[in-house]
Parts: structure tokens; C-alpha cells; sequence
């Protein structure tokens, strides 16, 4: 059975750092796209970041760039999501994500370009 866990986030203070996780297991996804999404209530869920299947490209919103860092262990097939001076507005549940598609050159922005998705874990960040 396929799986990605997701861990790390919480409340914390606006300026604040969290680092999250997100575990595969099952299956290997080092040749793989994986990527972060978040959602908060009443909005739809909105891409975060993505890093590439050799891990040796990242792209991310504009919302987040300069403050959050996706990066992944290939050894431990795990995806980390570094979030920096944290803000109010981006207390949301926070998804990762694997595309299916075998070492793919393009980027996938949309919720629907993912097959595989953790439970989420929520993030709060507190004025």
C-alpha cells in the first residue's frame, strides 16, 4: 500500500520555523516529481512548491519564495518542506504530493497533475 505521511507542523508564532516531513512508503518516488500544496477553510487547495525526481530542481509560488525550502532525501525517499519567517496568512493544512509520471521534465502545478497524496498536517501560525 502506498503511502505518504506528512508530520512536523503546529502552532507557532508569526516570524517562526517549521520544518516538514512527508515519509513514502510502499513504493519509491526517486523518480518522481514531488510536491507541497496547502489549503485553508474555504479556499481551494493552492500549490506551494515542487522539487524534481533528481531533486536538483525546485520551483516555488510566489507567495512563499525566499521563505520556504523543499528539498528531499532520495535514501530515505522523503520530501522536507523548510518554512521560514512564517506569517499569519499561511496557517493552512499543508499536503505533499507525488506525480506518477517517470522523471518527468515539466512542472505539475495542479492538485489533479498528482496521484498520490498524504492526510495533510495543519500548520497555525499565530500574530
Amino acid at each position: 500500500q502506498v503511502q505518504l505521511v506528512e508530520s512536523g507542523g503546529g502552532l507557532v508564532q508569526a516570524g517562526g520555523s517549521l520544518r516538514l516531513s512527508c515519509a513514502a512508503s510502499g513504493r519509491t518516488f526517486n523518480s518522481n516529481t514531488m510536491g507541497w500544496f496547502r489549503q485553508s477553510p474555504g479556499k481551494e487547495r493552492e500549490f506551494v512548491a515542487a522539487i524534481s525526481w533528481s531533486g536538483g530542481r525546485t520551483y516555488y509560488a510566489d507567495s512563499v519564495q525566499g521563505r520556504f525550502t523543499i528539498s528531499r532525501d532520495r535514501a530515505k525517499n522523503t520530501v522536507y518542506l523548510q518554512i521560514d519567517s512564517l506569517k499569519p496568512e499561511d496557517t493552512a493544512v499543508y499536503y505533499c504530493a507525488a506525480d506518477d509520471s517517470y522523471r518527468s521534465s515539466s512542472w505539475s502545478f495542479s492538485p489533479d497533475e498528482y496521484e498520490f497524496w498524504g492526510q495533510g498536517t495543519q500548520v497555525t501560525v499565530s500574530s
